[in-house]
């Protein structure tokens, strides 16, 4: 029978967490600076693990690996795609992502290219999107003297925005955001600057200077446009498309019929409850829930009202 993988995932604590994850999702959180929950992962870092139906109990990547027509038998060699959830109680690190080359050589694992659907944001909140630097030579002058306030590139936002970040990229999540994360299946992060602040022994975090000097882009990054179509019961807004996944945003309110048009479908439900419903079963969905619609589900129906971000891998 085909059927929905609802998953049960892993929480992680970071220096600059919180507790919205709790606050705001009503999750189960371990500490009072849980920064992100792994919500739809087979990295190891952070397996989800089955929990409905015939392969209740399963983790995700031996899922992806015994069962590989459930993802339409993929050619890629690991699942590729990971949905997190954010606190940004306060600042993350000023980082860079590294491309697959790079990544495969130097980590031997996939690179990061990802984005962000901003769920809330304190008044004031910003972000870190870009630098400053003509050159690769600017860069390293201008981190090598501290000098961030000329180099970063700070915007405000606000909640519905999406920001998409290639690998790269320089970036930061600022104090006060909490967001929806969709990227590659990669937990490779280089530090270029982490505000000279201890962790909670004293110690300063790993900086990655040279690594970030090698994989960081000159130039501006330039953000997706998203594409908004309004039609009964649905407004469905693609936010975007590249080699590595393609994200929409899904405004339900009614009863909608969807097709798969991808080998799976990974789904992240933000706002209000509901059902979906396959082959006559129909399965309650609310806010907090995240699920996979595998390669046996051709078809199937939302209703209710529902705020939801679903992505798939991009489609040859």
């Amino acid at each position: 029978m085909a059927e929905p993988l609802f998953l049960q995932s892993t929480m992680h604590n970071k220096i600059w967490g919180g507790t919205k994850l709790r606050d705001v999702f009503g999750y189960d959180i371990p500490t009072e600076t849980t920064g992100e929950y792994w919500a739809i992962s087979a990295h190891p870092n952070g397996v989800s693990v089955i929990k409905n139906g015939a392969y209740k109990g399963q983790a995700l990547d031996h899922l992806y690996q015994e069962h590989p027509e459930l993802f339409g038998n993929p050619k890629e060699a690991v699942f590729p795609l990971l949905t997190k959830i954010l606190d940004a109680n306060d600042w993350l690190s000023v980082q860079v992502h590294p491309d697959n080359e790079y990544a495969r050589i130097h980590e031997g694992e996939l690179g990061k290219t990802e984005c962000w659907y901003i769920i809330s944001a304190e008044e004031g909140s910003e972000i870190i999107y870009g630098h400053n630097a003509k050159s690769k030579e600017e860069l390293r002058q201008m981190i090598e003297s501290g000098d961030w306030d000329h180099l970063l590139t700070r915007i405000p936002v606000k909640a519905g925005e999406f920001y998409y970040v290639p690998s790269g990229t320089m970036h930061a999540i600022g104090k006060g955001i909490l967001i929806l994360e969709t990227q590659q299946s990669s937990d490779t992060t280089y530090r270029v600057y982490d505000f000279d602040r201890p962790d909670a022994s004293g110690n300063l975090r790993e900086l990655h200077i040279e690594k970030s000097i090698d994989v960081l882009t000159i130039g501006q990054p330039a953000n997706s446009v998203p594409a908004k179509l309004a039609l009964k019961n649905l407004e469905s807004t693609l936010l975007v498309s590249n080699e590595f996944f393609t994200v929409y945003k899904w405004q339900v309110a009614g009863e909608v019929q969807f097709e798969q048009v991808a080998p799976y479908l990974l789904v992240s439900v933000l706002y209000g409850e509901g059902h979906l419903t396959i082959d006559n079963q129909i399965y309650p969905i609310r806010k907090g829930h995240h699920f996979i619609l595998p390669n046996d589900v051709k078809a199937w129906k939302f209703d209710g009202e529902l705020e939801i971000i679903a992505s798939h891998v991009a489609v040859n």
